[in-house]
């Protein structure tokens, strides 16, 4: 066991013993890399519309929430747990600045039922000339909105993804689903999306896979891919967008902004 392990199992051992603020104020420090870490991804797809000094402060009231509320008897690893939680801060404290135009959500709304609509015809996912011929605008104009659109579609998905997989954490059939027609639909959105994304482009898939799975940034995609990180920009709203699309098509639990 390695002597920062050894050091945090005898934080959390002091802490779950006695709830002193100190011994709270040392997790606090001991995890404050993990902040900059979930913080440090996000920051890139927020641009300047948010300072990452921000991201930062609403990750260490995520990190508090996740230190406070820790059970170490479901035995889970903490920087997993503390990983949902601290994103989940982030998010809704993004999500309240609410800085997302009116005008920019409804065209997300279009044009993720125009993909729900064409698809249903042709029987297959349409591709962006389809879509832009059908809402009446270029294809520069429609890699525009799409562009404009990444933050609040990284949001959308990334709160879906994580909901369910922090719902797996630790708990049992009984306090996961209130019900067994809450788990057929959890199994039931689950496979909607993995078949969905198994039907997007090639590069679509990749930008999703490396962003979601391995949790690389814009930036490492970028560099990966060998295109610039306006493209893989692009390639994830348009992913996300028709992710979603199909999701609300079969009545998901996914938020509709």
């Amino acid at each position: 066991m390695s002597n920062a392990t050894c050091k945090q199992t005898s934080l959390w051992k002091q802490y779950s013993e006695s709830k002193s603020s100190v011994v709270r104020e040392k997790l606090i420090l001991e995890y404050s890399p993990l902040v900059k870490y979930v913080a440090g991804r996000l920051n890139i797809y927020f641009g300047n519309n948010v300072e990452y000094e921000d991201l930062l402060s609403y990750g260490v009231f995520g990190l508090i929430d996740a230190i406070d509320k820790f059970d170490l008897a479901k035995g889970v690893k903490f920087e997993t747990y503390a990983s949902l939680r601290i994103r989940g801060a982030i998010i809704d404290s993004i999500r309240q600045l609410d800085w997302v135009p009116r005008t920019l959500r409804q065209k997300s709304k279009e044009i993720e039922k125009m993909y729900i609509e064409l698809e249903s015809k042709l029987g297959r996912q349409p591709d962006d000339r389809e879509v832009a011929d059908k809402l009446n605008i270029s294809i520069k104009e429609l890699h525009k909105v799409l562009n404009d659109l990444n933050i609040s579609n990284l949001i959308s998905l990334d709160e879906v993804l994580e909901q369910n997989h922090e719902s797996n954490i630790g708990l049992s059939y009984d306090s996961q689903f209130q019900s067994p027609t809450d788990y057929a639909e959890f199994n039931e959105t689950k496979k909607i999306l993995t078949e969905s994304i198994d039907k997007l482009s090639e590069k679509e898939k990749k930008v999703v896979t490396l962003y979601y799975f391995e949790e690389l940034t814009l930036k490492e995609i970028s560099a990966i891919m060998k295109v610039s990180e306006s493209r893989i920009s692009q390639l994830h709203s348009k992913a996300v967008t028709k992710l979603r699309a199909k999701l609300k098509g079969h009545k998901s639990i996914l938020y509709e902004g």
